[in-house]
């Protein structure tokens, strides 16, 4: 059966009909995508009419750059694949709070990945002495400030990688602690739809993000919505696919 961008068997438009698709729906010509793109208008036609296919992945990414599409689209006509992973961390103890966030940070500078951990001031005081001299390649952030509204903490978490992209770093590793210990019941359904809205935002990010959890201090509906608004989750030590996980789309509308 053929997909909505015509790529079934046999129905294939290719890489030359979509980037024509790509340029009519702009209202552009081809010297105008030549012009954005930085291609010749020879190359643009040779591309659109099908005489060159094997294009080299800066040809491909300066089409899609122009376009306003994604490299997937053109070469499959498909979606880009999510990139973001979102997990929840249920711990129970301090100690297993520093060990999971300080080993997934570690992995991160070990990578030369972004770092970031954002977190109330007790519990980054024990990161940095957990880290020890790693912790200077970490970027640390107080919660009350970073989260002071959901809206906030989204345009923060876009400023960062923004940042780190800049920099051609090409992962990041975040460590996200929501104040949901202390939240009245309304913000908590607040921040448990930020969350959800979280996977869908920064889908195509290429970021891993731990968000955690102290059971100690929270109820059960707040550790429940934690579950079902991250796809895993780390608990008892164990990393698991949350039964619970609703589609964001699903848990924004039915919270």
């Amino acid at each position: 059966m053929a997909s909505i961008a015509g790529t079934g068997a046999g129905n294939d438009i290719g890489i030359g009909g979509r980037v024509r698709i790509a340029r009519q729906r702009l209202g552009w010509k081809r010297e105008a995508l030549a012009f954005h793109s930085g291609m010749s208008w020879s190359g643009i036609a040779q591309v659109e009419g099908g005489r060159r296919v094997n294009l080299r992945p800066a040809t491909l990414s300066a089409l899609a750059r122009a376009l306003g599409v994604s490299i997937d689209y053109l070469v499959e006509g498909s979606p880009p694949a999510p990139m973001l992973e979102h997990r929840v961390l249920l711990y129970e103890s301090d100690e297993e709070f520093r060990e999971v966030t300080a080993a997934f940070l570690g992995e991160a500078i070990e990578l030369s990945y972004g770092a970031l951990a954002v977190t109330t001031p007790a519990r980054i005081k024990a990161l940095r002495a957990e880290l020890g001299p790693l912790a200077r390649r970490v970027v640390f952030a107080e919660q009350a400030s970073w989260y002071a509204t959901p809206a906030t903490a989204l345009q923060n978490y876009r400023g960062f990688l923004q940042a780190q992209l800049a920099k051609d770093v090409p992962w990041v590793h975040i460590v996200g602690e929501v104040p949901a210990a202390n939240a009245r019941p309304a913000e908590a359904r607040l921040w448990a739809r930020y969350e959800s809205l979280l996977t869908l935002v920064l889908a195509m990010a290429p970021a891993s993000i731990l968000c955690p959890y102290d059971v100690r201090e929270l109820d059960r509906q707040t550790l429940n919505r934690a579950r079902a608004t991250h796809s895993h989750a780390i608990e008892q030590a164990q990393l698991i696919e949350s039964p619970e996980y609703s589609e964001p789309g699903i848990f924004v509308l039915e919270s």
